[in-house]
């Protein structure tokens, strides 16, 4: 952080929820934003996809008592109806549901996010977007005949109109995937869910719809939300995160993907929230009818994944992680 003084700003959080895995996770997103942030200036919303033609199965929460406690904790659920992708592919969600929101500045958050320290702490400049630099070089790939990565990223940006020189990141070497403009789609911000989902939404499926010829042998899925989302990022004048913006993958907001890999690899304080809001007594009634809390928090399998890493020496892939968790039987998702 520079050093004048925090400023608290308002704004909007979104995170998609659905029944199953994702409406758990939305309990403890809910409940760590309350016991960090108890005056949270904006307001929680849970944007739930509803049953239609692309979502031939119901998404939405079925279980009363889930939709109360997430109420209590002062969550608004948001429908909204997908248009375009759905349940063959459900990271659209977050790409839709940018529509439902309040035309306000907002911060999209993965619901497999804990809150863990004071929102005043982060820097937000929402007229300049941003993402999380909490990735690996999932996309694009090398083919071995095929166009470089630099060659493949440039077809994007000339398909949109966009400048490709000046989103390098120079201090990487030519063609590494960290020289190109890539984030993990876990949190973003904006000034306007209006705006930025609409372009969102464009950009992705003229990419699904028409993809550059260079992109041919290259997978769009799951990926597709990712390879769209630097393209509108850089378009509303955005880039890479800068050190204000350090709190969030950082001592405020951990995006922790499965609770499986919060022990075996986040810091005591992460584990330290999860455990103070999933021990109160009303979340705890009904987090143990999902089983990756039930063994990884209320039956201490998390510290047993805990002693088998060193969080100072982790393995660099989180495969390798994953490896592990699985051969000793400790990978719940």
């Amino acid at each position: 952080m520079t050093e004048h003084s925090p400023v608290r700003q308002a704004f909007n959080i979104l995170a998609v929820v659905q029944s199953g895995r994702l409406q758990y996770e939305a309990l403890l997103l809910a409940a760590s934003l309350r016991a960090t942030n108890p005056d949270f200036a904006g307001k929680l919303y849970l944007a739930e996809p509803q049953q239609n033609r692309l979502w031939p199965r119901n998404p939405a929460i079925t279980d009363a008592t889930v939709r109360a406690m997430l109420a209590d904790l002062g969550a608004e659920i948001l429908p909204f109806e997908a248009q375009h992708f759905g349940q063959a592919y459900p990271h659209g969600n977050k790409i839709e549901a940018l529509a439902a929101l309040p035309d306000a500045p907002f911060l999209f958050l993965d619901t497999d996010t804990l809150i863990t320290g004071d929102f005043a702490q982060v820097g937000f400049d929402f007229a300049k977007p941003s993402a999380s630099m909490r990735r690996e070089g999932t996309w694009p790939q090398q083919e071995l005949y095929g166009p470089d990565l630099a060659t493949v990223w440039k077809s994007l940006y000339d398909k949109f109109g966009l400048s490709f020189d000046d989103t390098l990141d120079l201090t990487q070497p030519q063609n590494y995937w960290q020289r190109f403009l890539y984030f993990n789609a876990g949190w973003f911000f904006h000034a306007s869910p209006k705006a930025f989902g609409a372009r969102f939404l464009d950009y992705a499926r003229a990419i699904r719809d028409d993809r550059p010829e260079a992109l041919v042998c290259q997978e769009l899925y799951p990926w597709l939300d990712q390879i769209a989302l630097p393209l509108v990022i850089h378009s509303f004048g955005g880039g890479r995160p800068g050190p204000d913006l350090a709190g969030l993958d950082g001592d405020v907001t951990c995006h922790y993907r499965s609770l499986p890999l919060l022990y075996a690899r986040e810091s005591d304080r992460v584990v330290a929230v999860l455990e103070e809001v999933a021990g109160r007594k009303e979340l705890r009634r009904i987090l143990r009818d999902h089983e990756p809390a039930k063994l990884m928090i209320y039956q201490n399998r998390g510290r047993k994944v805990r002693a088998l890493f060193d969080r100072s020496d982790l393995p660099r892939r989180e495969q390798a992680i994953r490896f592990v968790l699985k051969r000793e039987g400790l990978w719940l998702r």
